[in-house]
């Protein structure tokens, strides 16, 4: 871990912490919520110990990242525009792009608008979802699971911050990270994200400092520069207006546990597995779902994730 190297760069009108490790092609790791570049600290070391230079951010509003003030500031537009930018600055012209969670959702984003910078993709956890003209995504989540449910309590700003102030921050860490089950959160406001089950234990793969790094970086930042991004949801619903009915032209894995949350939306597992996901994603080679895992699949199973990345990209 110590031999990867950290720098800040100008993008976009912020500055950008960047990890970074090894030399030859490039991969650029996008994490999720609520997540860092340290997220993927095993692919960077696995990577770069096969021939590739591992990149991973700490995305807009995380981490040592700049976090703009503003709910606007945070839409897919922008956070893409921040890595162009960064693929600029760095003199990258093509990447392998590797994105889990949000950073799987902004990877999507990514190679609709300029696929022209991604050479292949891996994503884990979030499947592409093609725009539906006719309903907001924050509406139709509300349809389908309540206003109870985890994104429809983020959208008050404030509101899920004060809450999660009553926890301590590593304790709530655990909360996320160690979850196993794959039944979507749905949080009354009586309740709270306090109220929350701690888990029984620290999983196997997740340690004290691990824990202790995130809650440390979030002590510091907050938690508000990441809520911005589902804040932004029906934003980025208009602002995508344009792109509807594109489909992604770069080669595609896709990797999801079958205990994820993402994966036991309803439909979404016909739409993966029935043809709808490869009539979106028309250079789809691959579909792995691991047995056994849920959300946090690239900490959870760094090794056989890693191995998942290093066997596709490998062919390019």
């Amino acid at each position: 871990m110590e031999k990867i190297e950290h720098t800040t760069v100008p993008t976009n009108g912020i500055n950008m912490h960047v990890a970074s490790i090894g030399t030859g092609p490039e991969v650029l790791f996008l994490h999720g919520f609520p997540e860092l570049w340290y997220s993927w600290r095993h692919q960077l070391l696995y990577l770069s110990s096969r021939g590739y230079r591992a990149i991973a951010p700490d995305l807009r509003g995380y981490g040592d990242t700049d976090a703009p003030p503003s709910v606007t500031s945070y839409t897919v537009l922008h956070i893409v525009g921040d890595l162009v930018g960064l693929l600029d600055k760095l003199g990258i012209e093509q990447v392998f792009l590797v994105g889990h969670d949000w950073g799987a959702s902004i990877a999507w984003n990514f190679c609709t608008i300029r696929p022209d910078r991604v050479k292949a993709l891996v994503n884990l956890s979030v499947a592409f979802r093609p725009r539906n003209p006719t309903i907001k995504p924050v509406d139709a989540i509300r349809a389908l699971f309540g206003d109870d449910h985890y994104i429809c309590r983020f959208q008050e700003p404030g509101e899920v911050e004060e809450d999660f102030g009553q926890i301590d921050t590593a304790k709530l860490m655990k909360k996320f990270l160690a979850s196993h089950s794959p039944k979507a959160p749905c949080v009354p406001k009586e309740i709270g994200f306090r109220g929350l089950p701690d888990p029984p234990a620290l999983p196997s793969w997740l340690f004290e400092e691990d824990v202790n790094y995130y809650a440390t970086k979030f002590n510091q930042k907050g938690f508000t520069g990441g809520l911005n991004y589902y804040r932004c949801l029906n934003l980025n619903w208009e602002l995508a207006a344009p792109w509807t009915g594109v489909q992604i032209k770069v080669p595609v894995k896709f990797i999801v546990g079958d205990l994820d949350l993402t994966y036991h939306i309803p439909g979404v597992k016909e739409y993966i597995h029935n043809g709808g996901f490869k009539r979106d994603v028309p250079f789809l080679q691959e579909v792995v779902v691991m047995e056994g895992v849920a959300h946090f699949l690239n900490q959870e199973k760094p090794e056989e994730v890693s191995e998942h990345i290093y066997n596709f990209i490998k062919k390019f």
